[in-house]
Protein backbone atom coordinates (compact mmCIF):
# COMPACT_ATOMS: atom_id res chain seq x y z
CA UNK A 1 0.00 0.00 0.00
CA UNK A 2 1.17 3.23 -0.86
CA UNK A 3 0.97 6.50 0.93
CA UNK A 4 -1.83 8.29 -1.53
CA UNK A 5 -3.89 4.44 -1.51
CA UNK A 6 -4.28 5.05 2.35
CA UNK A 7 -5.37 8.62 2.25
CA UNK A 8 -1.98 10.29 2.99
CA UNK A 9 -1.93 12.35 -0.47
CA UNK A 10 0.01 15.60 0.30
CA UNK A 11 -3.21 17.47 -0.69
CA UNK A 12 -4.87 16.44 2.48
CA UNK A 13 -1.58 17.78 4.33
CA UNK A 14 -2.10 21.09 2.85
CA UNK A 15 -5.58 21.52 3.59
CA UNK A 16 -4.99 21.63 7.16
CA UNK A 17 -5.09 24.86 9.19
CA UNK A 18 -1.31 25.27 11.34
CA UNK A 19 -2.97 27.78 13.16
CA UNK A 20 -5.27 25.44 14.87
CA UNK A 21 -3.07 22.51 14.33
CA UNK A 22 0.29 22.00 15.82
CA UNK A 23 2.83 21.12 13.67
CA UNK A 24 6.00 19.30 13.68
CA UNK A 25 8.51 20.52 11.72
CA UNK A 26 6.04 21.70 8.31
CA UNK A 27 3.61 18.64 9.26
CA UNK A 28 0.74 17.84 11.49
CA UNK A 29 1.25 16.35 14.75
CA UNK A 30 -1.44 14.04 13.69
CA UNK A 31 0.16 13.30 10.59
CA UNK A 32 3.13 12.41 11.99
CA UNK A 33 1.82 10.25 14.76
CA UNK A 34 -0.29 8.33 11.88
CA UNK A 35 2.92 8.27 9.35
CA UNK A 36 4.41 6.28 12.91
CA UNK A 37 1.25 4.45 13.54
CA UNK A 38 1.61 3.38 9.37
CA UNK A 39 5.18 2.79 9.77
CA UNK A 40 4.53 -0.13 12.90
CA UNK A 41 2.09 -1.49 11.00
CA UNK A 42 3.60 -2.61 7.59
CA UNK A 43 6.49 -4.99 7.41
CA UNK A 44 8.17 -3.82 3.92
CA UNK A 45 10.71 -1.52 4.84
CA UNK A 46 14.13 -3.25 6.08
CA UNK A 47 14.04 -4.04 10.03
CA UNK A 48 16.71 -0.84 10.78
CA UNK A 49 15.39 1.34 7.99
CA UNK A 50 12.03 0.96 9.80
CA UNK A 51 13.61 1.41 13.16
CA UNK A 52 15.65 4.38 12.26
CA UNK A 53 12.68 6.10 10.77
CA UNK A 54 10.29 5.01 13.75
CA UNK A 55 13.36 6.86 16.29
CA UNK A 56 12.82 9.92 14.09
CA UNK A 57 9.22 10.45 14.17
CA UNK A 58 9.57 9.54 18.52
CA UNK A 59 12.15 12.00 18.78
CA UNK A 60 10.43 14.61 16.46
CA UNK A 61 7.03 13.88 18.36
CA UNK A 62 9.51 15.07 21.39
CA UNK A 63 8.73 11.29 22.80
CA UNK A 64 12.85 10.80 23.49
CA UNK A 65 15.14 13.20 24.91
CA UNK A 66 17.50 12.18 22.53
CA UNK A 67 18.33 12.77 18.91
CA UNK A 68 18.54 9.28 16.85
CA UNK A 69 22.05 9.90 15.48
CA UNK A 70 23.59 13.50 17.18
CA UNK A 71 22.10 12.31 20.56
CA UNK A 72 21.26 16.41 20.91
CA UNK A 73 18.76 16.40 23.68
CA UNK A 74 15.69 18.05 23.67
CA UNK A 75 13.13 18.52 26.51
CA UNK A 76 9.96 19.13 24.35
CA UNK A 77 9.30 18.98 20.63
CA UNK A 78 12.32 19.88 18.65
CA UNK A 79 11.98 23.22 16.37
CA UNK A 80 12.44 22.56 12.68
CA UNK A 81 16.32 24.16 13.30
CA UNK A 82 16.80 21.20 15.58
CA UNK A 83 15.05 18.59 12.99
CA UNK A 84 17.09 19.88 10.35
CA UNK A 85 20.48 19.76 12.20
CA UNK A 86 19.91 16.26 12.46
CA UNK A 87 18.85 15.38 8.32
CA UNK A 88 21.89 17.53 7.88
CA UNK A 89 23.74 14.79 10.47
CA UNK A 90 22.51 11.97 8.22
CA UNK A 91 23.57 13.78 5.09
CA UNK A 92 27.23 13.30 6.18
CA UNK A 93 27.04 10.12 7.61
CA UNK A 94 25.29 8.66 4.60
CA UNK A 95 28.12 10.04 2.69
CA UNK A 96 30.76 8.10 4.67
CA UNK A 97 31.69 5.25 2.68
CA UNK A 98 33.33 3.86 6.24
CA UNK A 99 29.84 3.72 7.36
CA UNK A 100 28.49 -0.43 8.07
CA UNK A 101 25.50 -1.62 6.16
CA UNK A 102 23.13 -1.67 9.22
CA UNK A 103 23.95 1.45 10.12
CA UNK A 104 23.62 2.60 6.66
CA UNK A 105 19.89 1.08 6.86
CA UNK A 106 19.00 3.17 10.38
CA UNK A 107 20.47 6.49 9.47
CA UNK A 108 18.54 6.28 5.70
CA UNK A 109 15.31 5.48 7.82
CA UNK A 110 16.40 8.89 10.18
CA UNK A 111 16.64 10.89 7.24
CA UNK A 112 13.81 9.92 5.03
CA UNK A 113 11.49 10.20 7.94
CA UNK A 114 12.86 13.62 9.16
CA UNK A 115 13.00 15.24 5.34
CA UNK A 116 9.27 14.23 5.02
CA UNK A 117 8.74 16.05 8.70
CA UNK A 118 10.43 19.23 7.68
CA UNK A 119 8.77 19.45 4.34
CA UNK A 120 12.29 18.74 2.65
CA UNK A 121 10.48 15.59 1.04
CA UNK A 122 6.49 14.84 0.16
CA UNK A 123 7.33 10.93 0.03
CA UNK A 124 5.83 9.61 3.92
CA UNK A 125 7.32 6.38 4.86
Amino acid sequence: MTASEDGFAPKNWAARDSRTTPLIGVRARTDVDLALKYLTARSEAPAQYALGAAAAYHWAMGRAGRAPLTGTAVRLVPDLRLLTAEVDAAVVQLEDPTTEVGLRDFTRGVHDALAWVCGYSDSRI
